[in-house]
């Protein structure tokens, strides 16, 4: 799975400096793979929000490999962080595309 970001965002930011994958952005920014990852692709993609923050689902794996519980979800004073239905993800999903991201750095918990 995958967090959204819901419109009762109040754009506080607290959500993306928590994010190990770096995908948590400002709304209007431009994003890219490579931003807090290992990956070399730096082609910037177009926001997917423009007034709140958004969270990237192709970057997103819930803190898994890294922490128990999503931080995004932890850390927001609104409760706006989500499960996102539109991008349901097994465990296992999850923890190869934090291997994707990061390759070869270890995994905690």
């Amino acid at each position: 799975m995958s967090i959204k970001i819901t419109d009762e965002c109040i754009n506080c930011g607290a959500c993306e400096l928590e994010c190990p994958n770096h995908a948590i952005y400002e709304g209007g920014k431009k994003w890219r793979i490579s931003d807090g990852t290992s990956k070399k692709i730096t082609k910037c993609k177009n926001p997917i929000k423009k007034d709140i923050y958004f969270i990237v689902s192709e970057k997103c794996t819930e803190c898994v490999g890294f922490y128990e519980e999503p931080q995004c979800v932890i850390i927001c004073p609104v409760n706006c962080c989500i499960v996102d239905d539109n991008h349901l993800e097994s465990k296992e999903d999850l923890l190869k595309k934090k291997k994707f991201l990061h390759d070869g750095i270890p995994i905690k918990f």
